[in-house]
């Protein structure tokens, strides 16, 4: 059974097993549990159900395997014949998930 479901800001289209990179959840540790309930469709073919905008009682159940923390993005800002220079870096929070069962 596939899903789009919406997390963080971003939609993404699962079905049970997937593994899927996204934004850190909140006090959350490898192994634990977490409930998406923003679901914005259940189904495939003629089965599919599509919410307006989100299916109501219906969920996604995913284990966080891993938080850890993206790619350096270094950010530089010059401006030229001034002497003007700023660096800047950030790494994104993240976490891994596994898709383990969908409720419609």
């Amino acid at each position: 059974m596939k899903a789009i479901i919406k997390t963080q800001g971003r939609q993404f289209t699962v079905k049970e097993g997937d593994v899927l990179i996204v934004n850190r959840f909140v006090d959350s540790k490898a192994g634990d549990t977490v409930e998406i309930s923003e679901v914005l469709s259940v189904g495939e073919g003629a089965d599919a159900k599509f919410g307006s905008p989100t299916i109501a009682g219906a969920s996604v159940s995913a284990k966080v395997l891993e938080n850890k923390r993206g790619k350096k993005i270094d950010i530089f800002k010059k401006k030229r014949r001034k002497g003007s220079e700023r660096r800047q870096g950030h790494r994104q929070e993240l976490s891994v998930i596994k898709i383990e069962t969908i409720k419609a």
